[in-house]
């Protein structure tokens, strides 16, 4: 039964990578012929097709390996400068160049010579080439958000999951108390596991992360705490004290390592899922994002962590970076979970909505093959031509990102390896949530 789940967790996954690069192509697609351009393929993965169909002028497929689409635009860089193909060079560089201007121009057809992608104005290539990674973005925050209001998330609760004995400064790390400590307040106040704390002196609380606060904002104070015991509320007074506590980051998420003095009271709050507003969901998917930049930035920084749990005796981190082999696998995992099975759905479509934000911001990098290199090329085509005509000089033309290609491949070169390690890692030693 166990390896039917995970067959079906695998596959629930796979066919939501799928769909995501569809949508993903689909937003350059409908752009691409929005401002006339030829479009004669829309292929969701890449080796051999294993069904398409033609409609119009446009191929749709579905090919072998589903870690990725494309979709070929006519025209994708600019003739040389004499306005021609020129002949194929023996130098690598310039026969890199001059394979992709013949590859742009491959399928050219009598009246396309209007329909091709780079005779259109750079805002609209721009707009063509950021259209694809935006449609992962509003999926991934359409589910996110989706999630996180109907269903809710695990997160702290204002219910009591456990009062401490005695006061402990945090950077002390122990937990059992010590002669001469001092009682907790929220034990000497009365607070028992279970309680739910729904209002501090009179104003009613609503979520951990306001309690926290109110209680650390108290140090010395006499407060009066309502909770609900058993459906019966009732009026507890404590006496918070200042002591060390961990730094938080304002959400209730603690600092690892950075302490305050602050109010105390002492006791775990316990865990559940909890919906959340549309205000909180949206505070909480700008977290995500902020958190999805500087895991990017951070990526070459893992590489020595990941080689090691690769290929020698290293631990493989929850924070690892992770490919859609380890994505598939822990798509499987889920459904293998002794959960809810709503609470299984939760994870898969977060998980398919991380895929998804991910998506978008690697595909943001200003480089070659990405869709953000085109973007860059574009946004630096429309500085040169503005510039020339603020200083009336000549128009430049557009920008040959034709001559980039040679970095494109060293990138892309780069990315492979780097895939590659992934994958090895995510086969021998994977990130596993249970």
């Amino acid at each position: 039964m166990t390896t039917l789940m995970t067959i079906l967790g695998i596959v629930v996954f796979a066919i939501g990578l799928l769909f995501s690069i569809a949508w993903h192509e689909l937003g350059h697609l409908s752009t691409a012929k929005l401002f006339g351009i030829r479009v004669p393929q829309y292929m969701v993965g890449f080796g051999p097709t294993i069904w398409s169909r033609k409609k119009g002028e446009t191929e749709y497929g579905l090919k072998a390996i589903p870690f990725g689409g494309y979709i070929r635009m006519i025209g994708m860089f600019p003739p040389g400068p004499d306005g021609r193909l020129e002949a194929r060079s023996t130098s690598p560089w310039r026969g890199m160049i001059e394979d992709a201007r013949a590859q742009a121009f491959e399928e050219l057809r009598p009246g396309d010579e209007k329909r091709l992608f780079y005779t259109r104005k750079p805002w609209k290539r721009f707009i063509v080439m950021f259209a694809g990674p935006f449609m992962n973005l509003i999926l991934a925050v359409v589910i996110f958000m989706g999630v996180m209001m109907t269903f809710g998330i695990q997160t702290q609760t204002t219910t009591v999951g456990k009062v401490s004995d005695c006061v402990i400064q945090q950077s002390e790390n122990r937990t059992k108390c010590a002669k001469g400590d001092q009682a907790a307040p929220a034990k000497a106040a009365g607070l028992k596991l279970g309680d739910k704390i729904v209002a501090f002196n009179g104003e009613s609380v609503k979520d951990w992360s306001t309690l926290q606060k109110d209680i650390r904002a108290n140090p010395g104070k006499d407060v009066t705490l309502t909770i609900d015991r058993d459906g019966k509320q009732l009026d507890l007074s404590a006496h918070l004290i200042k002591n060390q506590v961990s730094k938080t980051d304002g959400n209730g998420s603690y600092v690892e390592g950075e302490y305050v003095y602050a109010g105390f009271l002492g006791f775990t709050p316990a865990s559940g899922i909890v919906q959340q507003s549309f205000g909180q969901s949206v505070d909480r998917m700008g977290d995500m994002m902020e958190n999805g930049v500087q895991s990017l930035i951070d990526l070459p920084s893992k590489v020595p962590a990941l080689w090691d749990a690769a290929f020698g005796d290293g631990p493989r981190e929850d924070d690892s970076p992770m490919g859609v082999v380890g994505a598939a696998r822990v798509g499987g995992e889920v459904f293998t979970l002794d959960i809810p099975p709503e609470n299984q759905i939760a994870m898969m479509l977060f998980l398919v909505a991380g895929f998804n934000l991910s998506l978008f911001l690697f595909n943001m990098l200003p480089l070659l093959p990405l869709d953000g290199g085109h973007m860059a090329g574009a946004l630096w085509e429309s500085l040169r031509r503005n510039v020339a005509k603020v200083f009336r000089r000549p128009d430049p033309g557009p920008f040959d990102v034709a001559k980039l290609m040679p970095v494109a491949y060293v990138v892309a070169g780069i990315f492979i390896c780097f895939t590659l390690l992934v994958l090895v890692a995510d086969v021998v030693n994977p990130v596993r949530i249970s």
